[in-house]
C-alpha cells in the first residue's frame, strides 16, 4: 500500500472514530485498517503476546507512518493528545503492556496516544 493511500485510510478511520467514541486511539484506527483484529488485541491485553507489533499486518515504515499520519491528523484538527497506560488484563499481578519490540520511548508513546476531539461531551 502506498503512503498516499495509508494516508486517506488514516484521515478516513481516524474521523469515523472522533464521531463514533470522540478520540482516536492508534489501536482503535489499526483494528479498522485491519492491521490487527480485535483477538489479537485481546491476547496481547491477556498476556499472551509480548508486544503488539508483533503481531501487526505490515511492515514496520508502514506502520510509523501511520502513526505519524494520525498524529499530523490530530495536530490539523485540534485534538488533544492523552497518554494512555495499558495495563494487562487477567489473572496474575497487573503489568504495563508494551506496543513495540524495542520499548522505545518514543514509539511507545505514540502507540499509546489517544486523540481526543475538545468539544466533544461525554454522554
Amino acid at each position: 500500500m502506498s503512503r498516499k493511500k495509508i494516508e486517506q485510510q488514516v484521515r478516513r478511520h481516524a474521523g469515523e472514530l472522533i464521531q463514533e467514541k470522540g478520540y482516536a486511539s492508534p489501536v482503535d484506527l489499526l483494528v479498522k485498517m485491519e492491521r490487527l483484529n480485535l483477538k489479537q488485541v485481546k491476547d496481547w491485553r491477556l498476556k499472551k503476546i509480548p508486544y503488539l507489533e508483533k503481531v501487526m499486518n505490515g511492515n514496520l515504515g508502514k506502520l510509523n507512518h501511520t502513526l505519524h499520519t494520525l498524529k499530523k491528523f490530530a495536530k490539523e484538527h485540534d485534538l488533544k493528545p492523552s497518554v494512555t497506560v495499558y495495563h494487562s488484563w487477567g489473572k496474575g499481578p497487573t503489568q504495563n503492556l508494551r506496543f513495540s519490540k524495542s520499548g522505545d520511548r518514543y514509539m511507545e508513546e505514540l502507540y499509546s496516544n489517544h486523540y481526543i476531539h475538545k468539544t466533544r461531551k461525554k454522554e
